[in-house]
C-alpha cells in the first residue's frame, strides 16, 4: 500500500479505518497495475494515468467511488455527479462485500471514460477501451 494512504487511513477513527484499510487493501489486490496515490486529499488509483477509484471520509460515511461506475450496471453502486461516476457508502467494514468489490474492481480496469483529457475535451467525455 502507497505510504501516503497509510498515512490517510491512519488518520481516521477506528471503525473508518477499518473501512478504508479493508479498501485499499482489496483494490491494491485486484487493481494490479494501478498507481495510487492521494489525489485532491483522497486516496485515488489510475490506470494510464485516468482515474479509476478512490474513496474518502464523508460525514456520516466512507465513499468508494468509481469514475466510470454508472456504466458497470451493478447494483450496489449508485450515481454520483453529473458525469459518469458511480458510489457505494460504507458506515462500517462488515458491509464492504469484498466478492462483490471484486466484481467491481474488475468492470472498473475493463470499462472507462477518460476522465484525464476531460478538461482538453472542454467537458465532453468519451469511452475508453
Amino acid at each position: 500500500m502507497h505510504e501516503e494512504i497509510k498515512a490517510y487511513n491512519a488518520s481516521m477513527l477506528p471503525a473508518d479505518k477499518a473501512i478504508c484499510t479493508k479498501l485499499a487493501r482489496e483494490i491494491d489486490k485486484h487493481l494490479t497495475g494501478a498507481e495510487s496515490k492521494i489525489w485532491h486529499r483522497h486516496p485515488v488509483w489510475f490506470l494510464n494515468g485516468n482515474p479509476i477509484v478512490g474513496y474518502s471520509r464523508l460525514k456520516d460515511s466512507v465513499r468508494l467511488l468509481f469514475w466510470s461506475g454508472q456504466s458497470f450496471e451493478e447494483e450496489g453502486l449508485q450515481p454520483e455527479g453529473t458525469f459518469k461516476a458511480a458510489e457505494a457508502r460504507y458506515t462500517d467494514a462488515k458491509q464492504v462485500d469484498t466478492d462483490l468489490l471484486k466484481r467491481w474492481l474488475e468492470k472498473s480496469a475493463k470499462i472507462q471514460w477518460d476522465y484525464k483529457n476531460i478538461v482538453k475535451r472542454k467537458g465532453v467525455l468519451e469511452r475508453l477501451l
